[in-house]
């Protein structure tokens, strides 16, 4: 399955029916008069978050939805049934923007959680509505109104405990297949991640999400690498973990660019609890490992973790267990973190990363 985070699709409502003109005619019937039935009202575009999902790819194959019209008005009184609604499923942790890509319309963070984009046209009135003391015989019937139609951009941003951060190889997927089942592509060479990962760790019986995205470089929110898109999935986690390589030269240089991505993109990123670890120090001396770590902890102002997932896991529970902790005194403190305030939040303005030709491909078949 392909990965897709990010989509516009145009949605229609259904228009309502048209009310009918119509008379009474039987026989033996002395005093007929207007029997026209109303329209039926027209069918709703709705989004629903549904459980199994964690991405937008269904969207790359349909981006229109179209609600059903209205049935119109008929004689004797008979009044058009309503046009079936169309429902959107998608992933916990999606936003709906207009199409201006900045008004937020909805978040949708929960499961079983829905909302109206579209709203379906009211059907119209037959001539038996207008029938009146003054006006016997009315000849005219009103036509159903249109539905809303709009273009929306679909963003997903997951919703994960803790997210792994750090520069291209610096170990994040490594750490992330070894504490969970997940199994992210692994190699020695830069942005081997392609899309974000996510695997459930276990931590004294108790589980928790990590979020993997792909790593950072200098100048990431002007663009440059695969850029800073894939931040927004990090954004709604209680911890952040900052791996830093051992194999770099600088290692507290290394932190502090990926600490100022991080700062740019902002959306409370930068304010975020972060736990600083050293990775891969199986690959350095011991003498090494003791110069890097005093770097790193000048630079990042807290005892860096030393780690080595590759090799048994040395250093994995320490770590682990620290951001089960944070994870659960955050939760203490503000349950609702990860999710809207109040599950919908409408027409406000959001920093939303530039869209992207809806057409790319974000990563490889699994």
């Amino acid at each position: 399955m392909k990965f897709l985070d990010q989509t516009k699709v145009y949605v229609k409502a259904g228009d309502g029916g048209a009310g009918s003109v119509s008379f009474r005619r039987e026989k033996f019937i002395e005093f007929g008069g207007p029997d026209g039935g109303d329209g039926g009202r027209g069918g709703d575009v709705w989004v629903e978050t549904v459980n199994g999902l964690n991405t937008l790819i269904d969207y790359r194959y349909q981006q229109h939805f179209k609600a059903e019209t209205g049935v119109h008005g008929m004689g004797r009184n008979r009044h058009g049934a309503k046009g079936g609604s169309v429902v959107m499923k998608v992933p916990a942790g999606t936003q709906i923007f207009e199409e201006d890509g900045e008004t937020l319309i909805c978040d949708m963070t929960e499961v079983g959680q829905k909302y109206r984009i579209a709203k379906g046209g009211n059907g119209g009135f037959g001539n038996a509505y207008f029938r009146s003391s003054t006006n016997q015989a009315p000849d005219w019937a009103n036509p159903g109104q249109d539905g809303e139609e709009k273009t929306v951009w679909l963003r997903l941003k997951l919703i994960a405990d803790a997210g792994l951060v750090g520069l291209p190889n610096a170990g994040k997927s490594t750490f992330l297949a070894t504490c969970t089942r997940a199994r992210p592509k692994i190699a020695n060479y830069p942005f081997t991640t392609l899309h974000p990962n996510l695997g459930v760790a276990t931590v004294d019986g108790k589980e928790y999400v990590l979020a993997d995205i792909p790593g950072l470089i200098e100048g990431a929110h002007e663009g440059i690498g695969l850029g800073d898109r894939f931040l927004g999935h990090v954004e709604r986690t209680r911890v952040l973990l900052h791996l830093v390589s051992a194999q770099e030269e600088n290692v507290g240089q290394a932190y502090k660019t990926v600490r100022a991505e991080l700062d740019a993109y902002g959306a409370g990123l930068e304010h975020k609890a972060e736990i600083v670890a050293l990775s891969q120090i199986d690959t350095v001396d011991a003498e090494t490992l003791k110069k890097k770590k005093a770097a790193l902890k000048r630079a990042c102002g807290q005892t860096p973790f030393a780690i080595s997932a590759a090799t048994g896991g040395k250093g994995m529970p320490e770590v682990l267990r620290e951001l089960a902790g944070i994870i659960e005194t955050s939760k203490a403190q503000d349950p609702n973190l990860p999710k809207a305030e109040s599950g919908v939040m409408l027409n406000q303005k959001v920093k939303m990363a530039p869209m992207g030709d809806d057409e790319d491909d974000w990563g490889d078949d699994d």
